[in-house]
């Protein structure tokens, strides 16, 4: 595993409400050569300039790449019997669950290579990335030996810190749990 001084860095963003300058004006500081969309359905009826199709055309004319990563989206639902019960929304705990599967190992596994070689940032609507399943998806990219740094919210980029009650397998699979309930014996 790389320490965080030689790691790769990957970015995260959400788009909100902003335009499409300003979503470039967060990318081109840090050197963003490609931004992977990792929502489910790359489309926006509110805000049209982040539609697939509008970011494929807009973004090469500024240097930057354009890829969409469905396999890396949200919107996931939890499966019967999940092990990741520490997350109360449920769509979190269907991302953690999502998370095992081969489609997002695969999909992961693709953006690593290219983040690996040039500098990403992976991209979804939410502007708050605590509120967003980019919050897993940069948890498995810091298991991975990545440094993850959010970018959008007042200020300097954000350094991503695993999720306190993540517990990290040997294998390096996340497990979100329950939190375990102390009990008190009486003496």
């Amino acid at each position: 595993m790389q320490t965080a001084t030689d790691a790769a860095v990957v970015y995260t963003v959400g788009h909100s409400t902003r335009s499409l300058a300003e979503l470039v004006g967060l990318l081109e500081p840090p050197g963003v050569r490609e931004l992977a969309d990792v929502r489910s359905v790359p489309r926006s009826r509110r805000h049209p300039q982040f539609d697939a199709m509008a970011l494929a055309r807009a973004l090469p004319e500024r240097g930057i790449a354009y890829t969409h990563e469905r396999a890396l989206g949200g919107f996931r639902r939890p499966q019967r019997g999940s092990r990741h019960r520490g997350w109360e929304h449920e769509g979190f705990r269907g991302y953690a669950d999502h998370m095992a599967s081969e489609e997002f190992r695969s999909a992961l596994g693709r953006l690593q290579l290219r983040a690996g070689d040039h500098t990403v940032c992976v991209m979804c609507a939410e502007a708050q990335w605590w509120r967003c399943h980019r919050r897993l998806l940069a948890d498995a990219l810091l298991v991975a030996g990545f440094q993850v740094l959010h970018l959008g919210l007042a200020g300097e980029p954000v350094a991503h810190q695993l999720t306190p009650f993540a517990l990290v397998g040997a294998d390096g699979t996340l497990t979100y749990p329950a939190p375990q309930v102390e009990l008190e014996l009486e003496a």
